[in-house]
């Protein structure tokens, strides 16, 4: 059994390699696609402010994916384990298809996936998937107005400015407001992987229920397993990000991440784990919205919609399936 539980860990900190390898465009896209960093050094930026998070928010979200979408009591190996491939494979798909879609809610339908197959309905915490559910709209509206509203006002205090001088003061500000975005990404993301585990050990007997939190190595290695997974960069999808929705200048760059690390921290604070992924797609639509609607590639757009409404579903059926799989050959 202890074999076992060591594997499933293993799979969870690959789930949050690939999360950080999936998810590097959410920190760096706008960054590279206006010419301020060139790929290799802002991944290692990423990184570096993915980590230090450690250092910065409490384990709220952790907490919310742990003990508030699935019955504790229900979870073994098995359920985490479909869980994680479910998300694995589902992020593995849009990565190779150049989709932004969210590891979080890949994550979050896995868990439903898996508690539904072996439990049914009953195995579920309705309030928490509820609000995970939600925020599907909330956090990419967040992003989309904060956005909206930081570009006008930059705009306005811009006006008598030359263009020249404005890149060059925005280039700078750039680099300011993605460490920002990277900060709010680890902070959200690697505590889900934390949560998790922190899960597994819970009902395997491995913590007591009334530990407040995670064993120190738990915390300390999703963090570096995210932090390595951004390192690699999902260029895919960075070009998706960067280009394809709407061409950004580092003006709007700087509004777009602004806004989406705005977001992931009052998000962070409430311990609602939202899809880093939906919050800065949100926040370049707004930014590009606010040129003229025309600006924004709506036909790319309504493709990345499309992704936001199935990952959920097509993650919970894989690891629904997965699990069944390996009871079977179990």
């Amino acid at each position: 059994m202890f074999t076992l539980l060591i594997v499933v860990i293993a799979i969870a900190l690959l789930f949050d390699l690939v999360n950080g390898f999936h998810d590097a465009a959410n920190s760096i896209a706008t960054v590279v696609s206006t010419g301020v960093l060139k790929p290799r050094h802002a991944v290692a930026m990423a990184a570096f402010f993915n980590f230090i998070a450690i250092l910065v928010f409490q384990l709220k979200v952790a907490a919310t994916v742990g003990k508030g979408t699935i019955d504790p009591s229900i979870v073994d190996h098995y359920v985490i384990f479909g869980a994680l491939v479910g998300a694995i494979a589902w992020n593995i798909i849009t990565w190779w298809g150049g989709i932004p879609s969210s590891s979080s809610h890949a994550l979050i339908g896995g868990l439903v996936g898996a508690a539904l197959a072996k439990s049914g309905p009953t195995a579920l915490i309705t309030a928490g998937v509820l609000k995970t559910v939600a925020f599907i709209l909330v956090s990419p509206l967040m992003g989309f107005i904060l956005g909206s509203l930081l570009m006008l006002l930059f705009s306005w205090l811009c006006f008598r400015m030359s263009p020249a001088h404005v890149d060059r003061w925005f280039r700078r500000l750039q680099l300011v407001s993605a460490s920002m975005y990277s900060l709010g990404h680890g902070g959200n993301d690697a505590q889900k992987t934390i949560g998790i585990i922190w899960l597994l050990l819970l009902t395997g007997g491995y913590m007591s229920t009334t530990d407040s939190s995670p064993p120190t190595w738990v915390i300390v290695s999703c963090y570096v397993a995210i932090g390595l997974g951004t390192m690699s960069g999902g260029w895919k999808i960075i070009k998706t990000m960067g280009t394809k929705i709407t061409k950004v200048t580092p003006l709007e760059g700087v509004c777009a991440e602004t806004s989406g690390a705005l977001t992931l921290f009052m998000t962070e604070q409430m311990g609602i784990p939202v899809s880093t992924t939906h919050t800065i797609t949100g926040s370049i639509i707004g930014v590009g919205a606010t040129r003229r609607l025309s600006a924004v590639r709506w036909g790319v757009t309504i493709q990345l919609l499309w992704a936001w409404v199935l990952t959920i579903p097509i993650s919970a059926l894989l690891a629904g399936l997965v699990l069944l799989l390996v009871r079977a050959l179990g």
